[in-house]
C-alpha cells in the first residue's frame, strides 16, 4: 500500500497497463513532457518514449478520430480530453463512430480497446467552460461505458479495468478531487468491477445515490441527517452506463425511500433515469416521492458556483423533506 492523491493512482494505473502490454498508448494535448494540464501522465513519456506518450494537435475530433483508428487496428488506445467541456467537438466521433463501430459492422471490427479519459464537475472556480458534468449526454447512448471513481482506490482499479475491458469506455474523473482526495491504494495490479455500484455505507431509513465527487457531499448530509435519527444508506453507482439498477432497487426496497444527487443540471440530468427506474421496479415499496438534488438548469456560474453546488446542506435539507413527506 502506498498513500496516494487521484492524479497518482491515475498515473499509477497507467505505469501498470503500460508495463504490462505494449500496445498501450497515451496521447492528447499536452499529455508528453508537459503531464498534461493537471499533471496526470507526468513522466510517462520517460519511462515509455515518445511513441507511447506524445502529444496532440488541439483538436478533440481528431483526438478521438485516430484513437478510433488505433483501436480498430489493434491498439489499445488512451485518449485524454484536456476537460470534460471540450469534449463536445469529439461528440460525433464518440457516438457514432466509437460506440457503434462494432454494431454496424457486425462484430468485425471494433473500438473496444479505446479508453478516454477527462476531467469534469466543479469546485475549482473554473466557470461555465471549465466545470461541466456532460455525463448524461453520452449515457443516452448505445455502446459505450461511463465510470466514474470517487476516491484513489477506486480510480486506479476502474481504471485498469476499464483500459482492458472489450468496451470503449468514456472514464470520467472529478477534477476538484485530484489533490484533495488522499487514501491507501494498492501498488500491485488490481481491477475493480465495471457495472456494479458500491454500498458505501449501510441504512434502513433512505437511501441516497450518487458518483464521483458527490459522494463525500452524501457522506457529510448523512452525518448530519444522523444527528436527527435518521439512518442513510450511500451507494456510489461508479458506473453510469451501464448502471447497477438491482443494487439500487434492492436498496430502495429496504427503506422504502430515495435520493439522487448529482453536479449536472436537474433537467435531462442522469438523476431522471434512476428515478423512472426505481418508481417502476418499487412503486409499492416507496414512501415518499423520489428526490434529486442537482445542479441548476444554468450556465455553470463561476462568481455564484458556491448556490449552484448540490451540497450537503441542499441534501440534508432534501433528506428531511423525503423523511416527513
Amino acid at each position: 500500500m502506498a498513500k496516494m492523491n487521484l492524479l497518482q493512482a491515475i498515473n499509477n494505473a497507467l505505469i501498470t497497463v503500460m508495463t504490462e502490454d505494449e500496445r498501450v498508448m497515451v496521447f492528447g494535448e499536452d499529455v508528453g513532457h508537459f503531464g498534461g494540464v493537471f499533471r496526470a501522465t507526468s513522466h510517462l513519456q520517460e519511462k515509455f518514449g515518445k511513441g507511447r506518450c506524445f502529444n496532440t494537435p488541439l483538436t478533440e475530433q481528431g483526438i478521438i478520430g485516430f484513437a478510433n483508428g488505433l483501436a480498430a487496428q489493434g491498439s489499445v488506445p488512451v485518449a485524454e480530453i484536456q476537460f470534460g467541456d471540450y469534449i463536445f467537438p469529439a461528440f460525433d466521433q464518440i457516438v457514432n463512430e466509437t460506440a457503434k463501430f462494432r454494431y454496424r459492422s457486425g462484430g468485425q471490427f471494433s473500438c473496444g480497446t479505446l479508453t478516454i479519459r477527462t476531467p469534469y464537475g466543479g469546485g475549482i472556480s473554473g466557470g461555465h467552460y471549465h466545470s461541466q458534468s456532460p455525463e448524461a449526454f453520452f449515457a443516452h447512448c448505445p455502446g459505450l461505458r461511463i465510470v466514474v471513481p470517487r476516491n484513489p482506490y477506486q480510480a486506479k482499479g476502474l481504471l485498469l479495468a476499464s483500459i482492458r475491458d472489450d468496451n470503449p469506455v468514456l472514464f470520467m474523473e472529478p477534477k476538484r478531487l485530484y489533490r484533495a482526495s488522499v487514501c491507501d491504494v494498492p501498488e500491485d495490479d488490481y481491477e475493480l468491477p465495471l457495472g456494479k455500484a458500491d454500498i458505501v455505507q449501510e441504512g434502513k431509513d433512505i437511501t441516497l445515490v450518487g458518483w464521483g465527487a458527490q459522494i463525500e457531499i452524501l457522506q457529510k448530509a448523512a452525518e448530519r441527517a444522523l444527528e436527527d435519527g435518521i439512518n442513510c444508506e450511500i451507494i456510489d453507482l461508479r458506473s453510469i452506463a451501464p448502471w447497477d439498477a438491482e443494487t439500487v432497487a434492492g436498496s430502495v426496497m429496504k427503506t422504502g425511500r430515495l435520493l439522487i444527487n448529482h453536479e449536472a443540471p436537474l433537467t435531462g440530468g442522469f438523476a431522471s433515469e434512476i428515478a423512472a427506474t426505481i418508481q417502476d421496479k418499487c412503486f409499492l415499496y416507496l414512501e415518499a416521492p423520489v428526490a434529486r438534488v442537482c445542479g441548476l438548469d444554468t450556465p455553470y456560474p463561476l462568481s455564484h458556483e458556491k448556490e449552484y453546488m448540490p451540497d450537503e446542506l441542499k441534501t440534508y435539507e432534501s433528506i428531511v423533506k423525503t423523511m416527513h413527506y
